[in-house]
């Protein structure tokens, strides 16, 4: 019953970990290939292989995850609006991914 218990708090210890990790690649997935047109298009993003010229650079930029949502849902300049085409929960993911990639702050 021990090594059971033992077992259990430290699969426990390292599930926020692998929560995490499953949202950013949640997040990437959003930014490479749900996002239409996707944002590799036209941002650069080391982590996502992306070198888009048309909007800034993401890693020059490091936006916040607030920044990031806002600008995704709503649209900034020439980038379109998403909030009709990406859930609500695709929107959290990319802004969690992107700012959390680039070292913007949440």
């Amino acid at each position: 019953m021990r090594k059971t218990a033992l077992f259990f708090a430290v699969a426990l210890i390292g599930l926020p970990s692998l929560v995490v990790a499953s949202e950013l690649e949640k997040g990437k997935q959003v930014y490479t290939q749900e996002a239409q047109p996707s944002c590799t298009i036209c941002h650069t993003l080391a982590d996502a292989g992306s070198a888009g010229a048309v909007g800034p650079n993401l890693d020059e930029l490091k936006p916040t995850l607030e920044q990031v949502a806002n600008a995704v849902t709503g649209g900034v300049g020439i980038m379109p609006a998403f909030n009709e085409s990406l859930s609500e929960e695709q929107i959290r993911a990319v802004a969690h991914y992107v700012a959390t990639v680039t070292g913007g702050s949440k």
